[in-house]
């Protein structure tokens, strides 16, 4: 199959004229059908009485007019085929340009057609796409009803272990303290009584020669010291050190959810709000 759309061939061009001009001319003088070579009496006979009686006159016009034919005439005869090579030629280059030029366009028609043919499966292929996005969907929201609440779960395991290691923190500051006021009280006791310095000697002494000397009067003093300890804080009704400790507490707590976009919040009484 040929895509051209340049001019026809001249000899193509040449037979369509001729077969046009035979189809409405019968052909002969004038169109009649009878041979050409009756113009020539024609011609005497009506050059005769047209010269006779002056209907054509004869003058340098004629004379001009046959010189001009027979330059015609000469110049058709004699350079028609120079001038009619140098015009073909003319038209062969121009054609044969215009012929790559359309081939290189059909060739880039054909490629483009061949993509086409390529892509026919498209519509399936889109298809199957929004077919397997659609699943992804339903998975993702499938996930996304069970992600909140493993998140939640989270976030209060956070807190959670957040508090165990707080109050361990403040049992083990508060252990120190006690600790380290037991050793001075204790410690002072016995640097201003005598009685006391004495007793934890003579306690030392037996055990070092492995007699009773009874009960440890520094390990005596330790029990004691703890034990008006919690009788003072059994006493005592200031919390003070309770609440700030629990202020404190909640705070980082709320300060943790915030920053990590916890699903709720802790107010001042140390309860949880689910957040809005």
């Amino acid at each position: 199959m040929s895509f051209h759309a340049s001019a026809k061939k001249k000899q193509e061009a040449t037979a369509e004229t001729n077969l046009v001009a035979k189809e409405q001319s019968k052909g002969g003088l004038f169109g009649t059908g009878l041979s050409e070579w009756f113009a020539l009496p024609v011609g005497i006979a009506a050059a005769v009485p047209l010269i006779k009686f002056d209907w054509y006159v004869i003058n340098e016009e004629t004379q001009l007019m046959a010189v001009f034919i027979a330059f015609c005439v000469t110049l058709y005869t004699q350079g028609g085929d120079a001038i009619y090579k140098a015009l073909d030629e003319r038209a062969v280059t121009l054609l044969k340009d215009h012929t790559e030029a359309e081939e290189k366009v059909i060739e880039a028609l054909e490629q483009k057609l061949v993509f086409l043919k390529a892509n026919q499966n498209m519509v399936n292929d889109f298809n199957a796409i929004n077919e397997i996005r659609e699943e992804t969907y339903k998975k993702l929201n499938a996930a996304g009803a069970i992600k909140p609440q493993h998140d939640f779960k989270a976030q209060v395991e956070r807190m959670l272990s957040m508090i165990a290691t707080e109050e361990a923190n403040v049992t083990d500051k508060t252990k120190m303290a006690l600790m380290s006021e037991a050793t001075a009280t204790v410690t002072e006791q016995f640097s201003t009584d005598k009685a006391l310095k004495k007793a934890a000697l003579d306690s030392a002494i037996a055990k070092l020669k492995g007699t009773s000397a009874g009960a440890d009067p520094v390990q005596a003093a330790f029990v004691q010291f703890f034990k008006d300890k919690a009788a003072a804080a059994k006493a005592s009704k200031d919390d003070s050190e309770e609440k700030a400790q629990r202020a404190a507490l909640i705070a980082k707590m709320n300060s943790v959810a915030k920053n990590e976009g916890f699903f709720f919040e802790f107010d001042s009484a140390g309860l949880p709000k689910m957040k809005a």
